[in-house]
């Protein structure tokens, strides 16, 4: 098996004439000049600092330190190290920000730059004057010599005067280059085992990453889901229901206008059928998205849904606009807990309360009914449970056996600024009396 990292090829015989003594060599160097560099950029820094300018970029620096010391790692490791960072949920620089300097992976790099600025950088050119440097050095004797023509000072020390001396040297050069291929290439795993420690994502940050992308492409793809129900929504209000429209109408002028008899009789029927199909086709585009939550928003929504009941409701609602899948998961629930209420519950009474308060959604729906609520029964809740759960958010009942039944929505979210959405009446407070008939 091809070795993965200077560890595993060290134990291999053809270890000095593979390539990695030359992966470790690599390594070593480009450690030194990244490490000069960065004990630069941290000196100049660190002067700005002082008047508060560059403290930002300092604290920040880690991170791109951070990505170039993982890109150098496939220098020596041939598995790839990780980004530990987690992708902002919101664009703009504001939102990166406020997550990096969240993250124990940004202050991991900024350690690890500021020991990399420090320490490691001297101590990687110091491995390579050694491991490198010296047989290098003794290696060029013979060329020193004859350069010189008379004498050569091979490593500032060893007096060489003569070509037997010059090549004997050269001789120990080779040897001292193929014994010290083995400690080089363990200083360079050494150095890339600390690296990956500190620079790559932990076990726990792994999982949370991943249960963050699973939660982010979830959100995605129920916007997705509403961009489609809104877009059905649009395309049978706008197209089937229009040409309903006008077929009901010519239906109702041909039955006017057609005599007495079998004729006006089936005109008749297929007139009432069409206005039945009309009216089923309403019902249907506005339990896919009905325009009031579109056009005014999740409080007059849930209004026009207290008002439809069959139960008597209680409301009140007093809510900003919030992003549309928000405010699509909340109108659902309260639209699935009153008619619950009325189907189930016995109750003579219902209160319908929304409130958008330190980020959290809030919609409580409480009856006086005869309790005992069951969501396994097959009353629509644990879809609406798995619908606002994507959202981050819970559904809670609470139905003790002789009531009351209060089923709770909470979805964490952000309002929206008022001039980003159309404006509507915020405050709906009433008391209505509904009927399956309206």
């Amino acid at each position: 098996m091809e070795p993965r990292n200077p560890w595993q090829a060290l134990t291999r015989s053809r270890f000095p004439l593979g390539s990695w003594p030359w992966r470790g060599v690599g390594y070593l160097a480009t450690g030194g000049i990244v490490g000069g560099l960065t004990c630069l950029v941290f000196l100049v820094l660190g002067v700005f600092s002082l008047f508060l300018v560059g403290l930002p970029l300092l604290l920040l620096s880690g991170p791109a330190v951070g990505g170039i010391e993982r890109f150098r790692l496939r220098l020596v490791d041939l598995d790839p190290a990780p980004d530990p960072h987690r992708v902002p949920t919101a664009p703009g620089l504001v939102a990166w920000l406020r997550l990096r300097v969240g993250e124990q992976a940004t202050w991991r790099e900024l350690g690890y730059a500021l020991l990399l600025a420090t320490v490691l950088w001297p101590l990687d050119l110091v491995a390579l004057a050694v491991g490198l440097g010296l047989p290098l050095a003794l290696l060029s004797a013979p060329l020193q010599l004859a350069v010189d023509g008379h004498e050569a000072k091979v490593v500032k020390a060893y007096l060489v005067t003569s070509y037997p001396e010059a090549f004997a040297a050269a001789l120990l050069g080779a040897l001292l280059l193929v014994a010290l291929a083995y400690p080089l290439a363990a200083v360079a795993g050494a150095r890339a085992a600390l690296a990956r420690a500190l620079l790559a994502p932990r076990d726990a940050e792994a999982r949370d990453g991943a249960i963050g992308e699973v939660i982010a492409s979830r959100a995605r793809l129920v916007d997705a889901f509403e961009a489609e129900r809104r877009r059905i929504e649009r395309d049978l209000h706008d197209g089937a229901q229009q040409r309903l429209v006008a077929l009901t109408m010519t239906l109702g002028l041909a039955r006017l206008d057609a005599p007495p008899g079998p004729l006006a009789d089936q005109l008749t029927k297929a007139h009432a059928e069409a206005g039945r199909v009309l009216t089923e086709l309403r019902e249907l585009i506005h339990g896919i998205h009905p325009q009031v939550l579109a056009d005014y928003g999740l409080g007059a929504a849930l209004a026009d849904a207290a008002d439809r009941s069959a139960v008597p409701v209680d409301t009140d609602v007093e809510l900003p606009r919030l992003p549309a899948s928000v405010e699509s998961a909340g109108y659902f629930a309260g639209c699935e807990a009153l008619a619950n209420v009325g189907k189930h519950s016995g109750a003579d009474r219902a209160r319908l309360t929304a409130r958008y308060e330190d980020g959290v959604l809030r919609i409580d729906v409480e009856d006086d009914g005869r309790g005992a609520a069951d969501p396994s029964r097959g009353s629509g809740l644990t879809g609406l449970a798995d619908r606002i759960a994507v959202l981050d958010g819970t559904l809670t009942i609470m139905s003790p056996p002789g009531g009351p039944t209060l089923l709770r929505v909470e979805i964490p979210c952000r309002s929206i600024p008022e001039g980003s959405a159309s404006s509507s009446p915020r405050t709906a407070s009433s008391s209505a009396r509904g009927s399956s008939d309206s």
